[in-house]
């Protein structure tokens, strides 16, 4: 399946839905609207909210859209300022957030936020030219990266990984562009390697594998690995198989959990009804053919890897399905 075009329906169904919502508002008082923001279109988090929102979408009560957005920081600030009424967000940036520990020490933290599912892995790709005989993230020294935009969490993952193999930001010539932004500059040979924290298969990166650039991913493993995980214990050991992408070989990397949040303060009862209608045998079904990840978005993958407490409305679905005690 094309992401990108998936992404683009996406974005035509919910351009043509807007304008119905809001003719909806005036003559329904009873409809309401729960934005989920989600990240670029070319990444994982678009497609799969966008499938999520119209899944859980009750006609005449409830119509849910998904957003386009920076991705994982600016998702949960932006539920923390109310212009969103859920996001996914990287599971240690809703840590950090909540707890207003890593990236929010210091800073003013978000107590209120509150998760409604653990999704998926989100697995941390290193993409580079086949041609440029880059084997490693060390070799990256004075190289043109793609880091990701400030908001996302590829941002503050890719820092995480450069300081693992001793690279400062400095060393590098950092850009700080979208995944499929990248890909394009690395197709017309303006950049060497870009970051992405996703579910795989990603688009950008399909697209460009797909497109004869002749890519490989760096591994993340080994020693460097191991002393990020006894750091920061948010971090899974994952993998990409061999064949994920167009001639790419397999590689061992890391993953964070894909997390769905939002506010203590969302009502008791929607978060409630959207959490039973996630897990429907419906939306299920749904969700596995919609997309790679959309199999591991379960009911007993949703309580996994929990870092903040969960919403009231969710916690009641979970504890009567029997996955939480």
């Amino acid at each position: 399946m094309n992401l990108n075009r998936v992404a683009r329906r996406l974005a035509i169904g919910m351009a043509v839905a807007l304008p119905m919502t809001l003719t909806l508002s005036t003559s329904a008082q009873a409809q309401a609207f729960f934005r989920i923001g989600t990240g670029g279109t070319a990444g994982t988090y678009y497609p799969v909210g966008g499938m999520i929102a119209n899944a859980v979408s009750i006609p005449g009560k409830l119509i849910a859209t998904a957003q386009a957005t920076n991705g994982s920081v600016a998702n949960v600030n932006g539920v923390a300022s109310g212009a969103m009424e859920s996001g996914f967000s990287q599971s240690d940036v809703a840590t950090w957030a909540q707890k207003g520990t890593g990236i929010y020490e210091g800073k003013p933290n978000i107590p209120d936020l509150r998760l409604i599912a653990n999704l998926y892995p989100e697995t941390i790709h290193v993409v580079v030219k086949k041609s440029s005989g880059i084997k490693s993230i060390s070799e990256l020294k004075g190289k043109r990266v793609a880091l990701d935009e400030p908001g996302s969490g590829t941002l503050v993952n890719a820092r995480l990984i450069l300081a693992a193999y001793n690279i400062k930001e400095s060393e590098i010539k950092p850009e700080y562009i979208k995944p499929n932004q990248a890909a394009d500059k690395m197709k017309d040979g303006a950049l060497d390697a870009f970051f992405f924290v996703g579910g795989a298969p990603a688009g950008a990166i399909a697209e460009l594998a797909s497109s004869g650039g002749g890519i490989a991913l760096l591994p993340i493993d080994g020693a460097q690995a191991q002393a990020l995980r006894n750091t920061s214990s948010f971090f899974a050991v994952d993998s990409v198989p061999a064949a994920t992408y167009k001639d790419v070989d397999g590689v061992n990397t890391l993953s964070v959990g894909a997390q769905w949040v939002t506010s203590a303060k969302a009502d008791t009862e929607t978060i409630y009804q959207i959490t039973k209608a996630l897990y429907s045998e419906s939306t299920q079904k749904a969700l596995a053919a919609g997309h790679a990840k959309g199999k591991l978005i379960t009911l007993k993958n949703a309580v996994q890897g929990a870092g903040i407490p969960f919403h009231p409305g969710a916690e009641k679905y979970y504890r009567e399905a029997g996955v939480l005690k």
